[in-house]
């Protein structure tokens, strides 16, 4: 069965990802789905005042509802998937977790819910077509 990863940041772009995966799944037949959001890195000294299981708590929640949307159009449409919440530099976080996984495939949104330097093509969607293990498939 083919994996397929679709890292997920809530955007509009990434639920057209999620239906396009839908989509392609009809005419392909069945797909092993993963979804990845990616929270990034507490960055300072956060973890000196707030203890690690409160932070792990916040991104897991954080994850949790960014996830939400992509979730429920597929479980509109019966499509087995899972999802997963990584954390760390959000390309690095998408590579490794595709390598790791053995994806056959990463289908993302052309540009998300990021940082200013995302404008055009988009800064993490480039990275992943240069980085990625697997063929990238850009949907805008």
């Amino acid at each position: 069965m083919r994996k397929v990863l679709i890292p997920v940041d809530g955007s509009e772009n990434c639920n057209r990802a999620v239906t396009h995966v839908i989509q392609l799944s009809k005419e392909r037949g069945p797909m092993q789905v993963h979804l990845l959001n990616v929270q990034p890195p507490f960055s300072g000294d956060i973890a000196t005042f707030i203890d690690k299981k409160t932070l792990d708590d916040y991104r897991q929640e954080q994850g949790t509802e960014v996830l939400k949307s992509s979730r429920a159009l597929l479980d509109d449409t019966g499509i087995a998937y899972s999802s997963h919440i990584g954390v760390g530099d959000i390309t690095e976080t998408i590579v490794s977790y595709a390598r790791e996984n053995k994806i056959d495939e990463v289908i993302m949104g052309t540009r998300g819910l990021g940082t200013i330097g995302s404008l055009l093509l988009g800064s993490v969607a480039t990275k992943v077509i240069h980085l990625s293990p697997a063929p990238v498939t850009l949907i805008k």
